[in-house]
């Protein structure tokens, strides 16, 4: 897999998400609440399999200092995430 080059990114902070973005577009984010949970990620097609998403849910944990617990995927992408849960916590 290959890396993104976030230093030309912007990494933003509010209320439970956080964004990659850059001067052009979204990149990904994810929304999780103080206990951990993930409630929803997302990676730009364009973006993915560039371990992104890795990079969201290492934020999630340093930011809440707890075990990463994934909600109920409604999405086979969102299966194939599930199974790396081990890896995060």
């Amino acid at each position: 897999m290959d890396n993104i080059d976030i230093s030309n990114c912007i990494l933003e902070e509010s209320d439970g998400v956080f964004t990659y973005k850059n001067e052009n577009t979204t990149l990904g984010f994810v929304r999780f609440n103080e206990n951990g949970e993930v409630e929803y990620i997302f990676v730009n097609p364009i973006f993915r399999k560039k371990n992104l998403a890795s990079r969201l849910l290492k934020l999630v944990k340093e930011k809440t200092g707890k075990k990463i617990v994934f909600q109920e995927p409604i999405s086979p992408l969102g299966s194939k995430l599930l199974k790396s849960i081990e890896r995060w916590n």
